[in-house]
């Protein structure tokens, strides 16, 4: 929701609030409500998210694996340990997957089947983080064959004999294709939590919805192909749940009609991808633009305090790219360092996180589009098997810990909660 008069804002946060109270209790009388903590919607206002009437900044991080690591109650213990550890050290939205197309347990097992049992899982996600005060980005495609992904989608077109090609970036125009996703869109969406009772768009655990994480359509670089899939899914979500913020979930890179093509993305292959930053951005139904900060990936040359230095000119532009174009929040939903790059120290972790926290919290400082950054990725222990070369148990790396706390904290005053939360409160005023 978009509001042109921040001073409207005490009044459209209360009345999400009532709403959702309504759409959870019905025509009950307030006695009978059981005593759930108040939540209500996370809203925008121009550049900057807004609850309760008051801004909002995000420190989080990424588990994409909680869905998957709840099918079996055995390993749910696991799930509730990561997010009551999050939640102990100021961190406030996680990011997950809410897919897994085809393969082991997968949520949908083909077009328009799923498993109960992995939607279960999904519940209790969701439900957990309720508990725990966090709430979730939850992303609803992968454009990796990770957990199924536009691959899956195009296999299963292919195999029913309606597929326009084999191609993966068939996903994004081919219309039976759509229309398999826009099912399993409308499916989650709607779907009602066996635990808490409520459908997927009228909780306000969800932070926002990710359409596609890190959508790519290198058949066609000029952009159109994606761009008009964007538009649709959009829409089409929107007009589904009105109550939820929304994002792409792009990687940030400039299209080739950008004049930051050739001064920020960090080599030339990256404006060949078919998507582009500002223009898939600009779309109505975005709420929010989200960026990921993979220098690793990006560059194989570079030594770290060059990469440490060019993730400082990308991650300023984008929030100059909201603060003076786009008008909106920019969410850095993913950055990481790999521990197998030839130079890395453990150190160079904590550097290259603070590098890009300290931007953040110099914009949010001055009301500006820096929104948030989440880390890629936290884990417990014992989880090896969903780890990868950026992953860590934040407790066993006493620096990361510290400058996690850290940003909580001035995020926090930032937003005036340390008076209002209890357990922010205590967690800030040891570091004082």
């Amino acid at each position: 929701m978009v509001a042109g008069n921040g001073l409207l804002y005490p009044i459209l946060g209360f009345a999400s609030c009532v709403a959702f109270i309504y759409m959870s209790f019905g025509g009950l009388k307030l006695s009978s409500v059981p005593k759930e903590p108040k939540l209500c919607f996370v809203e925008r206002n121009g550049t900057q998210f807004f609850l309760d009437g008051k801004s909002l900044y995000v420190n989080g991080w990424n588990s994409y694996w909680l869905m998957a690591h709840s099918v079996d109650e055995n390993s749910r213990p696991k799930v509730s340990a990561m997010l009551q550890a999050g939640a102990k050290i100021g961190l406030t939205v996680c990011r997950t997957w809410a897919f897994n197309d085809g393969g082991y347990d997968a949520l949908q097992i083909s077009p328009g089947q799923f498993d109960e049992r992995v939607f279960k899982a999904l519940d209790y996600v969701i439900a957990e983080a309720r508990q725990h005060g966090i709430r979730l980005l939850l992303s609803l495609v992968n454009n990796l064959q990770a957990y199924g992904g536009k691959t899956q989608y195009v296999k299963w077109a292919w195999q029913e004999g309606v597929g326009l090609s084999s191609s993966n970036d068939s996903f994004f125009f081919d219309p039976s294709i759509r229309k398999y996703f826009k099912n399993y869109v409308l499916t989650v969406l709607t779907r009602k939590n066996t635990i808490t009772g409520i459908e997927y768009r009228n909780d306000p655990t969800i932070f926002a919805w990710e359409l596609i994480n890190e959508p790519r359509c290198m058949s066609d670089p000029s952009g159109d192909t994606l761009q008009d899939w964007l538009e649709e899914m959009t829409t089409f979500i929107k007009s589904i749940d009105k109550n939820h913020l929304l994002t792409v979930g792009l990687e940030g890179f400039y299209g080739p009609k950008s004049p930051k093509k050739s001064t920020v993305n960090p080599e030339e292959w990256a404006s060949t991808l078919g998507s582009d930053f500002v223009r898939n951005s600009n779309i109505t139904n975005v709420d929010f633009t989200s960026v990921h900060i993979y220098p690793d990936h990006w560059f194989h040359v570079l030594g770290f305090e060059q990469k440490r230095n060019y993730v400082v000119k990308w991650v300023r532009s984008h929030i100059e790219d909201c603060d003076k174009e786009l008008k909106k929040p920019v969410m850095f939903t993913e950055y990481g360092l790999s521990n197998q790059n030839k130079d890395f120290q453990p150190s160079q972790r904590e550097q290259f996180y603070r590098t890009i926290l300290d931007i953040v919290y110099k914009s949010a400082k001055k009301k500006g589009s820096g929104a948030g950054a989440l880390v890629w990725q936290f884990f417990v222990e014992g989880m090896e098997e969903y780890n990868d070369d950026f992953g860590l148990v934040p407790w066993e790396s006493p620096s990361i810990y510290k400058l996690t706390i850290e940003q909580s904290c001035r995020l926090a005053r930032i937003q005036g909660l340390l008076q209002e939360k209890e357990n922010l409160k205590e967690l800030c005023s040891r570091r004082e």
